[in-house]
């Protein structure tokens, strides 16, 4: 499924994310390996990578956006990348069942947000989509934890090195009541983080990107269809987190609870799982 063609550059970034990958030591930023500022080249190194994945039989089961820039003054992903076309493959073994344990160490440095996840019932081919498109094409919605992970050393990052790093994809677990998007207001939709009873994170659907999850879900599929990926029929579309980010401990257990989509459980082990990015 590659987009672009490879250079010596792009294999040196996908060799050192993904030695990353496989010794669960975070690495150095790859931006000095590839052209400043070339997000095509990040995106061959991403792709390079989910290609590594599929041939050792996992599957895409749908797509994430890239994590918003934290607050000035913090590290981690510069402020163009906001706009920059920052999308990541979610695969089947990074999908954790509501409340199972996520081993620690699974994911590198984790981060864990609350938002909406769309799951689509119909295909989104279009070059430019609107909200009804969106709206068409989804099947229902669910609440969703997002974990944000880098293979990049203290979240040292910008746009290229997130975009390489398959948009700092860790793992997702997803809510198990389907709601209908008639049946949601999700930019008044008011959501909350908790680690054991105690909110640790807050915000609304108006805090996604675009001002909108769905606005959100439209930019990535344009985003994807101009990559020549196009969302398909049941693939899952994350469309980021609602509120800030917050640092995840070994034992912590979080909840996100979703106006009008209820809620769903991230739990983490205290010891160390068998392979980062392989929470099983």
């Amino acid at each position: 499924m590659t987009e672009h063609p490879t250079t010596p550059a792009v294999e040196a970034a996908a060799e050192r994310l993904d030695l990353a990958h496989r010794t669960g030591v975070p690495c150095p930023p790859v931006r000095d390996l590839l052209p400043p500022g070339d997000l095509a080249a990040a995106h061959a190194v991403r792709s390079l990578l989910t290609d590594r994945r599929l041939a050792a039989g996992r599957r895409i089961t749908g797509w994430k956006t890239a994590p918003a820039p934290p607050g000035p003054g913090t590290p981690g992903i510069d402020a163009p990348s906001i706009d920059a076309p920052g999308f990541g493959a979610l695969l089947d073994d990074a999908a954790v069942l509501d409340g199972d344990e996520i081993p620690w160490g699974t994911v590198l440095q984790p981060r864990a947000g609350a938002g909406v996840a769309l799951v689509l019932e119909h295909d989104l081919g279009h070059e430019r989509h609107t909200v009804a498109d969106v709206i068409r094409a989804t099947a229902f919605a669910l609440p969703a934890v997002e974990v944000a992970g880098s293979r990049i050393r203290d979240w040292d990052v910008t746009a290229v090195d997130t975009v390489a790093d398959n948009a700092s994809g860790g793992a997702h677990v997803l809510g198990t009541r389907p709601v209908l998007l008639r049946d949601l207001d999700l930019r008044t939709a008011g959501t909350v983080l908790e680690r054991r009873g105690e909110p640790v994170s807050t915000g609304t659907g108006a805090a996604a990107r675009h001002g909108h999850p769905l606005h959100a879900a439209a930019r990535l599929a344009d985003a994807l269809v101009r990559f020549g990926l196009p969302p398909r029929a049941g693939d899952v579309l994350l469309t980021g987190a609602l509120g800030p980010l917050t640092d995840v401990a070994p034992g912590d257990v979080l909840e996100a609870r979703v106006d009008g989509l209820g809620s769903v459980r991230a739990a983490f082990g205290r010891t160390t799982g068998t392979a980062e990015g392989d929470p099983r």
